[in-house]
């Protein structure tokens, strides 16, 4: 399938009629793009690299960038070179306020439209993902959570975090559809054959051969799929 640039608007619409596995990340996607929780989880891992190498804060800021670029997550870049607890570090940096985030029905409606099961799979620890779908009041439309510790700390767009998804709760890729902010995590997701739509106000400018289909809103673009009775 060739990436689509859709106007949720405009057809032609996006045929997932034969998706019964639908699958969406969680912190950027199910919520607003860029918003103060992505700042506060930002300023926190800053201040634990200043704290655990020693660095001023413009040049730790720098190598937690460097670690999520080259490692898929700033943690297993902390865990690759200094050996850091990462429990600790997820407990840390995910006691953030959850004030921004708030229920948005029209999303919630959308939801729950879909035909099958829905899931999250999240480089997020599993009491931060907890946390936001509840506050989303979305946590009763996924039928399961499969976040860095259930992926046994392996983040996305490491292969492993896929095919350990694929296996805990017995997905098929091909009637699967997978929801992501980040373009390089949806790479892999492609190569195992589920539908990706890349998610965000930055979607439209991708250009990736890998990305079926681009939205920067979410609940249009899933009012106007066909999918299957």
């Amino acid at each position: 399938m060739s990436g689509i640039d859709l106007d949720p608007g405009v057809d032609p619409r996006p045929d997932l009629s034969h998706v019964d596995t639908w699958i969406f990340d969680l912190d950027n996607t199910l919520y607003p793009f860029g918003g103060a929780v992505q700042v506060q989880m930002d300023a926190r891992m800053t201040a634990y690299m200043m704290r655990i190498t020693g660095l001023p804060e413009a040049e730790a800021h720098a190598l937690q960038k460097r670690y999520l670029h080259e490692h898929g997550t700033t943690l297993a870049g902390l865990m690759a070179h200094h050996g850091i607890d990462p429990y600790g570090f997820l407990e840390e940096v995910h006691d953030v306020s959850l004030d921004s985030v708030s229920p948005d029905p029209a999303l919630h409606a959308a939801l729950a439209r879909l035909p099958g099961r829905r899931l999250v799979f999240t480089n997020a620890a599993a009491s931060h993902a907890v946390r936001v779908l509840e506050k989303l009041q979305m946590a009763e439309l996924f039928e399961h959570v499969f976040h860095l510790e259930a992926a046994e700390l392996t983040p996305k767009p490491q292969a492993r975090a896929y095919e350990s998804l694929i296996g805990a709760h017995g997905v098929t890729p091909r009637t699967s559809a997978f929801f992501e902010d980040t373009e390089r995590n949806l790479e892999p997701a492609a190569g195992y054959g589920m539908v990706t739509v890349l998610v965000g106000p930055h979607a439209a400018a991708s250009t990736a051969a890998f990305v079926d289909y681009r939205t920067d809103d979410l609940a249009a673009f899933l009012r106007s799929a066909e999918v299957r009775d």
